[in-house]
């Protein structure tokens, strides 16, 4: 009679260390980071407002305008600016872990080429997790949870539109731990974006748009940034897990 093979236990994630680590990021280097996330989030302010009204982006109450199909298309143009974001801070996470010289020039020219395909990616993923939320909402975040690496792979693989793929094969047997990791940041994110709802509504109440536009921009990048950062720390640990490659070896591309 053979013995059974029994299968070596998984390697943890580690959901604890990501996100402590992805919040001591964001305090180290908080400056460069609402920098790099704050234009994505100004031009998604601009956007939104202009498809369904500043008031509807801005205010903490619902108005006249806002609806279900407002909703879902100011939640898509705000997936695509995490996206974008993600794709500009995948580098500063790793240099921050490597605790190297944040280079926001270095940064661009590999972010920018990465723009056009991430983009696309993100309303992909917006869709499909649109589609799969009308089941039920576990099915959309899943399907979040499974697409979640899909900026990283892109910036760093340089894979185009193969990216989603890519991260379908990394996120494998991981996206229950991912998506507890990810949640966490979210909370705090969603935090962070009603306190930018109750500023903006404050400078909106006196008149001034523009400077309730700026502000909103600047907070939100805060929460985008966290959620980014967190997503490239992800990335790292799960080709760290399942390939080996440590973090020196993935921003190695770009030296």
């Amino acid at each position: 009679m053979t013995d059974a093979q029994i299968p070596e236990p998984q390697i943890p994630l580690g959901v604890g260390t990501l996100v402590a680590e992805s919040f001591s990021t964001l305090g180290r280097h908080f400056f460069p980071v609402l920098l790099i996330g704050f234009v994505p989030s100004l031009l998604g302010v601009v956007l939104s407002g202009s498809l369904v009204g500043f008031d509807t982006v801005l205010s903490l109450e619902e108005t006249e305008t806002a609806s279900g199909g407002a909703s879902a298309l100011t939640g898509l143009v705000d997936l695509v600016v995490y996206s974008v974001t993600t794709a500009f801070l995948v580098q500063l996470a790793y240099d921050a872990k490597l605790e190297r010289p944040i280079r926001l020039g270095k940064y661009m020219a590999p972010a920018l080429a990465s723009i056009f395909p991430i983009a696309i990616l993100g309303i992909v993923v917006g869709l499909l997790m649109g589609v799969a939320a009308l089941a039920f909402i576990i099915p959309g975040l899943w399907v979040y949870a499974v697409f979640s690496v899909m900026e990283p792979a892109v910036v760093i693989e340089r894979l185009g539109f193969k990216g989603l793929g890519r991260s379908a094969k990394l996120t494998k047997g991981y996206r229950w731990p991912i998506l507890g990791a990810l949640s966490i940041t979210w909370i705090c994110a969603m935090v962070i974006i009603v306190l930018a709802l109750f500023v903006t509504d404050l400078a909106m109440s006196s008149g001034i748009l523009a400077l309730s536009i700026i502000l909103y921009a600047a907070l939100t990048a805060i929460g985008t940034g966290l959620v980014s950062i967190l997503t490239a720390l992800i990335y790292a640990r799960l080709r760290e897990i399942k390939e080996g490659v440590s973090v020196d070896q993935i921003v190695s591309v770009f030296d």
